[in-house]
């Protein structure tokens, strides 16, 4: 393996090239162009034979990955956003015709009022098109998460898109050091995509046609069996890529410190590296403390949820988006999964890094008291869903 120094866009374009899409499907927004821009400079260098096709549109650049995907090649695109809202009806089309296309959104917050920081609002608003999701932590995951992505989407019991997503700025504009694996390595772990049904001249089939509700019913069905066979599937992928690199990200959950925690926060993305150093700091001050960072969110992992609660005296879910129903996404499914479940500790949701707002080590320690409260004296005044440090002064934790 070569060791570089780089940005998150630039880790997503290696991830793409090592993964051997065959066909790339490219639009620009900020913060994602450089993705774009970078793997336009990888084949015009001759360094990937690779079809790079510029579309007027996100809407378009989904379509031709489905379309690839289609013909039986690998189909990359990325977007952000907006981009990705405009991806929406296409994404529930890749997902229903089954085509593993991957593509890598730089989360960003929506508007108006206008921003191009990090926030989950985008993707999260996807999670019912069937596109498994997967949430990077560090610039290494999202390179090897394509890679991963790939090797669960094309396999034939899943048979679905993936998306990897990472925060815009924190990951994508920011240099750290990633492992380039070998190529021979790679292609050891990830075969050619080879699908058993495809679009050919010397045997037509239709494609996408005009069905009936009885059958309809049945194409939904499997599409949610292929969905949870994602489960195992990324667990499957990740233990194997970890023999190989030495690199494993925990499956469906990164877990940090959680065997014996008392309380955890549970939340996805960049933050939550600095939630692991207030772990550490806490543990030293004697406090059983630990932290889950979500993994994958599409397919949702409720048994490791289950597994939390099981040893939890409560779960504190820190959210980057807002649901505009009742509390964020992560929380309303966190809670959804634990319902039925025998044991189902008090749950706390901490709105937080809303519109790239930093979310500093003073504010999760700040969480992890208040959710120790919580647990002994109940809600308070903020209640269940605690938009936390609004500089408004409404809530105690306003920035001073």
């Amino acid at each position: 393996m070569v060791k570089e120094i780089m940005a998150g866009n630039k880790a997503t374009a290696y991830g793409a090239m090592l993964a051997r899409a065959q066909v790339i499907a490219a639009y620009p927004i900020t913060p994602q162009t450089t993705i774009v821009e970078r793997i336009a400079d990888l084949i015009a260098a001759g360094k990937w034979d690779a079809k790079y096709v510029m579309v007027e549109s996100e809407h378009s650049a989904m379509a031709a990955s489905v379309a690839a995907s289609n013909t039986g090649a690998r189909a990359f695109t990325a977007t952000s956003a907006h981009g990705l809202a405009l991806m929406h009806e296409v994404l529930m089309w890749a997902a229903g015709a089954r085509t593993p296309c991957v593509l890598v959104n730089v989360n960003r917050a929506m508007g108006p009022p206008w921003s191009v920081y990090a926030d989950h609002q985008d993707s999260m608003a996807q999670r019912d098109t069937g596109v498994i999701q997967f949430y990077c932590e560090n610039n290494q995951e999202i390179l090897d998460s394509i890679v991963i992505a790939y090797k669960v989407a094309e396999d034939p019991s899943v048979l679905l898109p993936a998306m990897v997503n990472q925060d815009a700025f924190y990951l994508s504009h920011t240099s750290e050091p990633v492992d380039i694996p070998d190529q021979e390595l790679v292609d050891g772990y990830l075969p050619p995509f080879r699908p058993s049904i495809k679009l050919d001249v010397e045997d037509p089939k239709g494609f996408g046609s005009f069905i009936m509700p009885p059958q309809y019913m049945e194409f939904r069905a499997h599409m949610a069996r292929g969905m949870d066979a994602a489960r195992e599937r990324i667990r499957k992928a990740d233990r194997e890529w970890k023999e190989i690199t030495g690199r494993s990200y925990g499956g469906m959950m990164d877990m940090y410190r959680c065997e014996d925690a008392d309380f955890i926060l549970f939340g996805a993305g960049t933050m939550m590296s600095t939630a692991k150093e207030v772990v550490d700091a806490l543990r030293k001050e004697g406090r059983r403390v630990g932290v889950a960072r979500l993994r994958v969110f599409r397919p949702f992992p409720y048994e490791e949820v289950r597994y939390l609660a099981d040893r939890a005296h409560a779960i504190g879910i820190l959210d980057r988006a807002f649901t505009f129903g009742r509390g964020g996404p992560l929380y309303n499914e966190t809670n959804g999964q634990l319902y039925n479940h025998k044991n189902r500790p008090p749950t706390k949701n901490y709105i937080v890094g809303v519109g790239g707002r930093d979310v500093r080590q003073k504010h999760i320690r700040g969480i992890f008291d208040d959710l120790e409260r919580f647990e002994k004296k109940g809600y308070g005044n903020e209640g269940e869903v605690h938009w936390w440090g609004l500089l408004d002064g409404s809530t105690p934790e306003v920035e001073r």
